[in-house]
């Protein structure tokens, strides 16, 4: 975490800011820092996405990002320059605020021709990403997926949770009896998705992406249903499509927020669930990345994908992720070759 002073007038606050300098984009269509990001990541395993894409063909692989900010904040920039001089027009892509962006420059940069688009429900984007390209892989449109999530440093979504009074004043404290909201974050999450039967068994650590369970109870613009239906609905979908029952799971990976509404929800809904809580491990790691809204799914999957790959947890894991408007996820995964 790191201290921002300036972000918000009169406040200073944590955010989860990616470490060191980012690679630049040389194209001016795609220069924002979600491409950076996104170019930062494929950087560390270029070579393996290459050849991911080779063995199914560039056509036959799809692209699946979950975003919310895109290049909201590059824009913003560009309007704040023009209201101090004004004497021209900010000079700025529309493409810098479409959500599909990110995707479309992925696509460009891996020469993927297959289809590409972002999925954006707020904070459980990147969580649905992995049923939408599932759902490409099972309808043949395609073998493969690249799927993930990203969202940059972003003033404006800053200041309106600021405006919500949701904001910690330090680092955020999920499920805590003092716990008073959330750290923001930045980040990006990228997941290779294929069929079984087609996996590349030289691939030596295996996760299975075993349910993804969603739902929309639609209770508030920004507040969630207070007895966590809707939390519920989506966890019990992802344990269905996955053949689990709450005795499969050894770990759940909480939205935990830190905020009063979302961890009391969350927990009535678990609880529900989960009869016995001492049988599993739940944890909130939000105080570790901070939130990272449309990332934030991925990047939550990819921690319970370190854990089973690790064999830290052992069993099946749940990824919970709630957004606003009531769109919630929960992605199942299983270390490969368990039974579910």
């Amino acid at each position: 975490m790191v201290s921002l002073e300036s972000e918000i007038p009169n406040r200073s606050i944590l955010f989860g800011m990616v470490p060191g300098d980012l690679p630049s984009v040389a194209d001016p269509e795609f220069d924002m820092r979600a491409c950076r990001l996104l170019l930062h990541a494929v950087g560390q395993f270029r070579q393996r996405l290459d050849e991911f894409i080779g063995r199914y063909g560039a056509s036959r692989v799809a692209i699946v990002l979950g975003a919310s900010n895109t290049g909201i904040d590059e824009a913003q920039r560009h309007v704040d320059r023009w209201l101090d001089d004004g004497a021209h027009p900010p000079e700025m892509a529309f493409s810098e605020i479409e959500l599909g962006t990110p995707a479309d420059y992925l696509k460009k940069l891996l020469g993927v021709t297959g289809p590409a688009y972002a999925v954006s429900t707020a904070c459980s984007s990147s969580a649905k990403v992995f049923a939408s390209a599932r759902r490409l892989i099972e309808a043949g449109v395609v073998d493969a997926a690249l799927v993930g999530g990203v969202d940059g440093r972003c003033r404006f979504a800053m200041n309106g949770f600021h405006a919500l009074g949701a904001l910690a004043q330090g680092v955020c404290r999920p499920l805590a009896p003092d716990r008073d909201g959330i750290n923001l974050g930045e980040g990006v999450a990228l997941f290779t998705l294929e069929r079984e039967d087609c996996a590349d068994t030289r691939v030596g650590v295996r996760v299975r992406l075993a349910g993804v369970g969603e739902s929309s109870d639609a209770w508030h613009a920004t507040a969630p249903d207070p007895e966590g239906r809707g939390a519920e609905a989506a966890m019990r979908a992802a344990m269905k499509d996955a053949g689990l029952s709450p005795a499969d799971v050894a770990y759940v990976n909480l939205h935990g927020t830190g905020t009063q509404a979302n961890d009391e929800m969350e927990m009535k809904a678990v609880s529900r669930i989960f009869k016995d809580l001492d049988c599993i491990r739940i944890e909130s790691t939000k105080p570790m990345t901070g939130h990272c809204l449309g990332a934030a799914g991925a990047i939550e999957a990819a921690i319970c994908w370190l854990y089973l790959a690790s064999g830290q947890v052992k069993g099946a894991v749940l990824s919970n992720s709630f957004a606003f408007g009531g769109s919630n996820a929960c992605v199942a995964l299983v270390p490969e070759g368990a039974d579910a």
